[in-house]
């Protein structure tokens, strides 16, 4: 019985999704997978225009030029919290380009909690790591993917991109 119990553990193991199970749009509208980034950790981070975290875009930005070759960071605008992000996808990237610089890849905007959540965040909200799951309270979590895909860490808002907190998980 026991040797039963770990094949069916290990079958829900080696069949858990990832990250790269997901199929996404960029704010251009065209259609990306986040497994072109497999060797590399991924920061994923719920953005907003209008919001008091927003110039974390700025540190975003600087975390993704100064460890592009350990992590790449992907943003992923959202409406889900006091209507801070209401523009659409062209204003999005135009305000963020404008304002921060940012280079690093934007996916269109999504819903990160409700009844309408995408199904990377509901995957994301719910997978283990060592932090803590469930609902994204807030703009600007993030989310720290392993080279393979797997969730390792998870960010409150008030947590910077280039807080020690998370480079040294780099």
């Amino acid at each position: 019985m026991k040797a039963f119990a770990l094949i069916l553990s290990l079958m829900f193991v080696t069949s858990a999704p990832s990250v790269y199970s997901f199929k996404l749009k960029t704010i251009d509208g065209k259609d990306f997978s986040l497994a072109k980034y497999k060797g590399k950790k991924l920061l994923v981070v719920n953005t907003a225009s209008k919001c008091g975290f927003t110039p974390q875009y700025a540190e975003l930005q600087k975390l993704a030029d100064q460890y592009g070759d350990k992590v790449v960071v992907v943003g992923f605008p959202a409406n889900n919290f006091g209507g801070q992000e209401p523009g659409t996808n062209t204003e999005v990237k135009e305000f963020c380009q404008k304002n921060y610089g940012v280079t690093f890849p934007l996916s269109e905007k999504v819903s990160v909690k409700g009844d309408d959540i995408a199904p990377l965040f509901k995957y994301l909200t719910s997978a283990p790591n060592p932090d803590f799951t469930g609902e994204i309270k807030w703009n600007f979590e993030k989310f720290l993917i392993d080279e393979n895909g797997k969730l390792i860490h998870r960010y409150r808002s008030n947590v910077k991109p280039l807080s020690e907190e998370i480079t040294k998980a780099l």
